[in-house]
């Protein structure tokens, strides 16, 4: 349990590490969507500041989801409850957690879903 702890926690340093730069990058595009000397629709060298936005806040988007799913595998790993599946019961195959350490459901539960 300790190696899949291991795992997690060194994934969720990451994911944090990523969503700070992803807020810093979001936060930057905000100042520059608030200024009005910025042609947001008219620039033909590149994106619009709309699509950079659109683009930064959905992968904030899912960097926060996958944050979620580690805090909560790591739940499961305190609580004793980690490697099961939540829909079966069953455990959850090694091979799998090793892929996916923050994997809620057993392979055949996930693939009915």
């Amino acid at each position: 349990m300790a190696h899949f702890e291991g795992l997690l926690r060194g994934q969720r340093f990451d994911l944090e590490r990523e969503l700070g730069r992803q807020g810093d990058t979001l936060n930057a595009v905000r100042a520059a969507r608030s200024g009005g000397d910025a042609d947001d629709e008219h620039d033909p060298e590149g994106p619009t500041l709309s699509d950079e936005w659109s683009l930064r806040a959905g992968v904030h988007a899912e960097l926060a989801a996958s944050l979620a799913a580690i805090d909560a595998a790591l739940v499961r790993v305190e609580d004793g409850s980690y490697g099961r599946c939540l829909r079966g019961g069953e455990p959850i195959g090694r091979e799998r957690l090793e892929a996916r350490p923050a994997a809620e459901l057993c392979i055949d539960c996930a693939r009915e879903a």
